[in-house]
């Protein structure tokens, strides 16, 4: 006779329950519509642990081979796409175990000796998220070789640099490229910290007290490529720290990204029009046959809000839980698929756009020189060449940058009389100063914005990153 599904969740529950579940309980208590997203994770720790439990002899030779194969034989039904979810069966770790089960029998029962879901699960989530900072470590990476390619190439290549968004010194493009690489190399160091901190193995704190079998929870903290096992059997099956610690590195690295796109956003715009971006990553208008949008650009800015987001979510189940395990925490698993999702897709546009984007070198040379932005370097010759102290030099150079204002030139425009009638001792070797080109060029301070600070760096980063 064949079991109805109710038969068969009570199955896995035993016999301390008679009566089926409601609906909606059913509906609540499911999580297979997205933890099966930890099939293989789940398929990893259930033949690490068979296979520590045939060492220790809680497993004969045959059960082990039996298990091993049958969990090879549904790898592969899922992968196919021909597995059978159950929502009534729950979760994935009991939909893996009943298929299990129906593959080769009595063995399939034995598999969860010494362990509880509590750590079965947290085990998988850790695979899962070490496998994540893994695959997302490397697509920063080539996010950062893509703005390095472009800092290299554009080294010498003065733009406006910003403070409040107005026009503040001139800088190089390679420069504004080079600082996203810094902020995009500080988010691979805190995925690697996270990495570090979970790379420990849960599997055989069991519920939460451990368990009385003579497990050798080193044998599957080695096989699953964990450091090793974690220490306390509380902790382990009720911390959602690496998670948490996931999620705050995916939140600051999908900030980054977005102010990225900010600026691709603004500089694409027809009052820059600083860079071009082709059809790949950009739209048209429905209505108005002359535009491209820079989407990618805008969904990579919206996408943050759905990254800080699940950070914020899974901080507040979290915030009220005691130890140890609560149901609250099935709710951890979706947040920090969807951010990876959204951070993993954001890094590849962010990379076709940085790839992608022409600079227009000429209107940003025009640029870097608008709003006085050499008086800086006005200031700094007053200094340097006639001692005077800066804040004189500062309130010398703002007289000048008035002048020039009342009569609509700039700086570099005003004659030399027009200059010493403010400041008698300034002499001719003050336009030397005054271009862009000599402005950016004087930057040479470590990590400065001169062209040759730029490419050194970039070719630095083009080694590390190669």
């Amino acid at each position: 006779m064949t079991e109805t599904p109710d038969k068969q969740a009570n199955m896995q529950w035993g016999g301390r329950f008679a009566g089926g579940p409601s609906a909606i309980m059913q509906d609540i208590n499911a999580s297979i519509g997205f933890d099966r997203k930890l099939w293989r994770q789940d398929i990893r720790g259930s033949r690490a642990h068979a296979a520590m439990l045939a060492t220790i002899g809680l497993l004969s030779p045959e059960d082990e081979h039996a298990i091993a194969s049958g969990l090879e034989g549904i790898a592969a039904e899922i992968e196919a796409g021909t597995f059978a979810f159950d929502t009534a069966l729950e979760d994935i770790h009991m939909n893996i175990e009943a298929r299990l089960t129906d593959r080769i029998g009595e063995a399939g029962k034995r598999l969860h000796t010494a362990r509880s879901r509590n750590d079965q699960v947290a085990t998988d989530f850790r695979l899962w998220v070490r496998d994540a900072i893994d695959g997302l470590t490397a697509q920063i990476g080539d996010v950062m070789l893509a703005l390095a390619q472009k800092g290299a190439h554009h080294a010498a290549d003065p733009m406006p640099g910003f403070t409040h968004l107005q026009t503040a010194q001139p800088v190089t493009f390679g420069h504004h490229m080079l600082a996203y690489v810094e902020m995009l190399d500080r988010d691979r160091g805190r995925l690697a910290d996270c990495r570090r901190r979970l790379n420990f193995s849960p599997l055989g704190s069991a519920a939460l007290a451990g368990t009385s079998f003579p497990i050798d929870r080193h044998m599957t903290a080695a096989a699953l490529g964990f450091e090793g096992p974690t220490a306390n059997s509380l902790d382990a099956v009720s911390d959602r720290d690496f998670a948490l610690e996931f999620l705050s590195a995916a939140a600051i690295s999908a900030m980054h990204l977005s102010r990225l796109a900010e600026e691709i956003v603004i500089w694409c715009s027809a009052p820059y029009r600083f860079i071009r971006l082709s059809d790949a990553f950009t739209t048209g208008s429905s209505i108005m046959p002359q535009k491209r949008n820079p989407d990618a650009a805008e969904l990579v800015r919206a996408k943050t809000g759905r990254v800080t987001g699940a950070l914020v979510a899974l901080l507040t189940v979290m915030k009220g839980l005691p130890l140890a395990y609560a149901k609250d925490m099935q709710e951890d698993k979706e947040p920090v698929f969807d951010a990876a999702e959204a951070w993993a897709l954001s890094l590849a546009a962010t990379a076709g756009m940085v790839r992608d984007m022409v600079p227009n070198t000429d209107r940003m040379r025009d640029f870097a020189g608008s709003g006085f932005a050499t008086a800086t370097d006005l200031a700094d010759w007053l200094v340097r060449v006639l001692r005077l102290p800066f804040r004189s030099a500062h309130h010398v150079t703002g007289r000048l940058v008035a002048t020039a204002e009342a009569k609509g030139v700039d700086l570099a425009d005003l004659s030399l009389e027009e200059m010493q009638s403010v400041e008698p001792g300034i002499t001719a070797g003050v336009f030397s100063v005054l271009s862009v080109e000599a402005s950016v060029a004087s930057r040479t301070s470590y990590g400065g914005t001169s062209p040759k600070n730029v490419l050194e760096q970039a070719e630095h980063w083009l080694t590390v990153l190669a």
